[in-house]
């Protein structure tokens, strides 16, 4: 294995059809117009060298040292701002460029450190690449230049220098190294969208600079690497680089974080990680990253986590470690105890959205064919289960419709009940990118997130009560009908008119207008009327959306609304368009493809049809069971009960994650068997008989779905520490339990799920290697995948209009609860923080906060960091309170990624009408001063030390 080397072409790609040919040292190169002649040069095997120029940015020309000649044409210019042009001839090497670039190079070295052979970029280094490439071998002006270098000069402090900054946990800034490409601060415009970065001084003072001359960790950087990656000398460096070295050979894989599936290089010396590379043909990401791909890695290697499997009688025992032979043999013999003592159906089983495509569908596997029944459900269900519900109603799948690239093409976008910035800062990114080129933005949402206002980025904010979105969705469709801005060819030709009439008379009825749901939304109605004016009109018009669309008790009808909207002003079926969920987790999409839900076999066909049923029994030659089994909520409550006993975990922290928290502790205690298999003891280990090591995302090979139906690989980068993949961990637990499966490899796994699933027929890692990565549906109509759904027409047929009556939840605030609490994410955390929490993520977040409007501050007598005690009819907790007024006078709104807050304890058991999805995103609070942790917060803690108590291994005899 090699390093995977990256072509820099320079200059980014030209989209233009039209092809220009040029000759460029006596070749003849076609190339689009557009394309500098930097650019053309590399496609005919010429690099032209260069400093300030690289294909993630657009052309700067400030190095002066990419400068050619040009026959017909004075002077020398620079190569990656000069277009090609039909007929030019370019000459790439002279006599006359090789003295100007000896001469630029001189500068450059007269005022830079050489201590290459101690220098962290030794071996990577663009500066010396080019000093070599020009033949620089003295420097006529001497080396100390305005000696930028040294701190001392002849005794004296110097002046000019600057230390350089540490701060940041993850990269170094040296000034001394700095040569003022501006590649840096362009990336973090151009590529990131922050504008962190700025140049400071002039002349040979001219440095790079955070913010106004802040450090890195205290300026408004976000840390995603983007300025890291730009940098072509060791002024910008990953302190993992500084202390391993460089690495010597590197694997493609994907990210194990967010819904948006960055590829990256693992660039590694032998099986240790020295850092992670956004891949630059990552169709997802394009090159890009952020905080928690790029450097949050380390959780991998973090002293607490699990690489022994651990078994104990009582959950108030210590942890006992054993062999896997013997965790295997107790966890089977406790499962099928329990089915022997309360029948077949006592026991099941959660899915992981953190595991790999294979890892889920053997999981399903095992407790369909294993288990016997089909209980069986996924994290999934917590967040995007209505998604699956409101788009399969609607267009006929369960999946959003377009790739990332579409948003390149749109005009206008909706971001409801959703934060890219904090969520999905990858996509967030581009989507920024296009906002500034001219997109027009529409944020829906409770909270004025990063996305209502950023660097030369103003959206249209409706500011919405929590709860009332489908009131919101249907008088924004009560305008586009009233006003005549229904795509009415468009409805005619690909939805059921019938059904269209029948919900157009329904959105035109008077108590749909802005003006009489006002007083429900707390939206401006003049406000509404021109969101609702902008998206119908103003172009190729997107939606996305994400949890604080589906975590309410109307999710899926909210959902439908969402497609409702879309299809009435025909923004479907092409790029720029569609409706797009941001999935929370890595293979949230994959985990539904799969059949984690109790009523649905892989590729979303129900557990009841015959036909369907045969081919998985005839394939796993068992009998399956024809009925639906219990979603999670309904094992919670069937556990209270005394009928259900056991369940096997994977990947995934149901007590910290799913609501009302009470309610979970009674449920795991009172079941017989909880099995978990995770990377750490995490808070639903505190009540687990069996613990079983998981594995990370570099230590097994499989697939991730991302939230455009994206297939990628997932690559094993090093050998796995607890000594078995998790797919490995499911098949040795389905052997002890009587049920056996043979694979060698998940490449296996993938052609049986290529064999059972319509969607994924023509899916393989052979195709994966060859393409990259396909979406599916991936089949002999689509070999390549599909980008863009509903093309020709809908998966169902007819687009399905479907009326969406608003109905207020059964949680509502009140004198004694008159406050309502929202949740959500922030960029340096993910989930539950069982990951990030254990790397250096945490000097950003360290705890979860409230944040409360002044007003409410004030009437409560609460200051900034004071803790707070946070109430409501399940339960109660205690967090440090954050005035803002990002949230509105009667909301307030927290992150859930530290247990020792427990944030579902908060949280209740309402939830979506069709799907059970909780309803997170509205719970009826009180908040008055505290003066720490409340008592169930102490008790938990405790509980939770004395849990985790692992008894000493017995010495050999």
């Amino acid at each position: 294995m090699s390093l995977i080397e990256e072509i820099d072409f320079g200059t980014p790609r030209s989209k233009s059809e039209t092809m220009v040919t040029l000759t460029i040292d006596g070749k003849e190169v076609t190339v689009p117009e557009g394309t500098s002649i930097m650019r053309a040069a590399m496609d005919a095997g010429h690099q032209i060298p260069k400093l300030c120029a690289t294909d993630m940015v657009d052309a700067f020309g400030s190095c002066r040292l990419c400068l050619v000649e040009v026959e017909g044409r004075a002077g020398t210019p620079a190569s990656c701002t000069t277009p090609v042009m039909p007929g030019l001839v370019v000459h790439t090497q002279t006599e006359r460029l090789k003295r100007l670039r000896k001469g630029v190079m001189e500068l450059y070295i007269s005022d830079h450190p050489l201590d290459c052979l101690t220098c962290g970029a030794n071996g990577d280094c663009e500066l010396q690449d080019v000093a070599g490439a020009v033949g620089l071998r003295d420097v006529r002006y001497g080396y100390e230049g305005e000696n930028h270098v040294f701190a001392r000069t002849d005794g004296c402090t110097n002046d000019n220098w600057m230390p350089k900054d540490e701060s940041n946990p993850y990269f170094t800034y040296d000034p001394s190294k700095c040569i003022v490409c501006s590649r840096c601060v362009r990336a973090c415009e151009e590529v990131q969208g922050t504008f962190a970065l700025t140049i400071s001084g002039r002349g040979f003072d001219s440095r790079v600079s955070p913010g106004m001359s802040e450090s890195f960790l205290g300026s408004e950087c976000v840390s995603c690497g983007a300025c890291v990656q730009a940098c072509p000398t060791a002024t910008l460096t990953e302190k993992s680089v500084i202390e391993i070295g460089q690495p010597e050979h590197s694997v493609v894989t994907t990210c194990a974080y967010c819904g948006v599936g960055c590829a990256f290089k693992a660039e590694m010396r032998g099986e240790e990680v020295v850092r992670m590379v956004p891949y630059k043909d990552g169709k997802a990401n394009r090159g890009h990253s952020c905080v928690k791909g790029r450097f949050a890695w380390g959780y991998t290697n973090h002293k607490e986590r699990i690489l022994k499997p651990l078994i104990r009688e009582r959950i108030e025992d210590p942890w006992r470690e054993v062999s896997w032979d013997e965790a295997f043999s107790f966890a089977a013999a406790r499962m099928r105890g329990i089915q022997k003592k309360y029948g077949r159906d006592a026991i099941g089983g959660i899915t992981s959205s953190r595991c790999t495509n294979e890892e889920t569908y053997l999981v399903q596997k095992l407790i369909r064919a294993g288990f016997g029944n089909n209980n069986v459900d996924t994290c999934a269900r917590v967040c995007h289960s209505p998604t699956g519900y409101g788009l399969a109603t609607t267009f006929g799948t369960s999946a959003g419709t377009q790739d990332f690239d579409s948003v390149e093409e749109t005009d206008v976008v909706v971001v409801i009940g959703a934060n890219p910035a904090s969520a999905h800062p990858v996509f967030a990114s581009r989507l920024k990118r296009r906002l500034r080129q001219g997109a027009k933005l529409i944020v829906i949402d409770p909270r004025r997130t990063e996305m209502v206002e950023s660097p030369h980025v103003k959206a249209l904010h409706l500011p919405l009560m929590p709860g009332t979105n489908v009131a919101v969705m249907t008088a924004l469709a009560h305008v586009i009908v009233t006003e005549g801005l229904v795509n009415e060819a468009f409805v005619r030709e690909r939805c059921d008119w019938s059904e269209f009439e029948e919900w157009a008379a329904f959105v035109t009825q008077p108590q749909n207008s802005p003006e009489a749901t006002a007083i429900l939304t707390g939206v401006d109605p003049r406000d509404l009327r021109e969101a609702a004016r902008i998206y119908a009109t103003g172009g190729n018009g997107a939606i996305y959306y994400g949890l604080g669309v589906t975590e309410h008790s109307q999710g899926s009808t909210t959902v439908i609304a969402i497609a409702n909207l879309a299809m009435a002003t025909g923004n479907i079926g092409r790029p720029g368009v569609g409706v797009n969920p941001l999935r929370g987790q890595n293979n949230v999409q994959g985990s539904c493809d799969m059949g984690s839900f109790p009523h649905e076999l892989p590729g979303y066909r129900h557990i009841s049809g015959d036909a369907v049923r045969e081919q998985f029994e005839a394939l796993w030659n068992v009998r399956l069971n024809p009925e639906p089994g219990l979603r999670i909520p309904n094992m919670f409550d069937a556990a209270v009960e005394g009928t259900f006993m056991g369940i096997y975990v994977q990947g995934e922290d149901i007590l910290q994650s799913d609501p009302n928290t009470s309610h979970v502790v009674a449920a795991l205690s009172a079941m017989e068997c909880v099995i978990v298999h995770d990377l750490f003891l995490n808070e639903t280990a505190n009540y687990a008989h069996v613990f079983l090591p998981g594995s990370s995302f570099l230590e097994k090979d499989g697939t991730f779905t991302n939230a455009e139906r994206r297939i990628q690989r997932v690559r094993k980068v090093m050998t796995p520490k607890n000594g078995m993949a998790d797919w490995e961990v499911t098949i040795g637990l389905a052997k002890a339990m009587g049920f056996e499966m043979k694979y060698s490899h998940p490449s296996e796994i993938m052609d049986e799920i290529a064999a059972l699933t319509p969607t994924f027929a023509g899916v393989s890692y052979a195709r994966l290697d060859e393409l990259g990565s396909v979406q599916w549906p991936c089949n002999e109509k689509a070999p390549e995948g599909t980008p863009v759904m509903h093309i020709d027409g809908f998966v169902r047929g007819k687009g399905k209009f479907v009326v969406t009556e608003y109905v207020a939840t059964d949680e509502r605030t009140g004198p004694r609860y008159p406050l309502l609490l929202t949740t959500g994410r922030i960029l340096s955390q993910y989930n539950v923080g069982a990951q990030t929490r254990r790397t250096d993520n945490v000097v950003w977040h360290a705890e979860d906060r409230l944040e409360i409007h002044p007003h409410d501050a004030e009437q409560r007598g609460v200051r900034d960091g004071d803790w707070m005690r946070l109430k409501s009819r399940a339960g109660e907790t205690t967090l440090r309170a954050e005035i803002t007024d990002r949230v509105a006078p009667g909301v307030v709104y927290t992150t859930f990624h530290h247990p020792d807050t427990q944030a579902n304890v908060i949280t209740t058991d309402y939830s979506d009408w069709a799907t059970n999805c909780p309803e997170y995103k509205v719970t009826a609070v009180q908040v008055s001063p505290s003066n720490g942790p409340s008592d169930w917060q102490k008790a938990y803690d405790a509980q939770a030390r004395h849990s985790r108590r692992i008894a000493p291994a017995e010495a050999a005899e």
